[in-house]
């Protein structure tokens, strides 16, 4: 088992990365088929749409369940445990709203340019 010396590495680690986020916020406001997170999610590819999902499977974020109905697909959602993580990235979605605001806010001063942050 890893070792972390304080509880933020250990959250880094299972949400690191440039697409696990993203993924874990469309799955969190109910976007969870592959296809759907595949147009809601720009440049990526499937390969590694596939790759994230089944490491969020293996840390038991999400779970991958077969709709049997024509035709058969799949949807991922979060799992019992994987729910408190959905809640705090729901906020920290909530605060990046606020803070995208509040960076346009101080750029209308010449403060920031936000640019940066796109």
């Amino acid at each position: 088992m890893k070792e972390y010396n304080i509880g933020i590495e250990a959250s880094l680690d299972v949400i690191s990365g440039k697409w696990k986020p993203l993924i874990l916020c469309y799955i969190g406001i109910g976007i969870n088929r592959n296809g759907e997170l595949l147009r809601k999610i720009p440049h990526i590819s499937q390969k590694v749409l596939t790759e994230q999902l089944k490491q969020l499977i293996n840390d038991d974020i999400l779970k991958r369940t077969v709709i049997n109905e024509k035709p058969l697909h799949v949807e991922y959602s979060f799992t019992d445990y994987g729910e408190s993580l959905r809640k705090i990235l729901l906020s920290l979605c909530h605060w990046g709203e606020i803070h995208i605001d509040h960076m346009n806010q101080a750029n209308d001063y010449g403060v920031v340019d936000v640019s940066l942050f796109k």
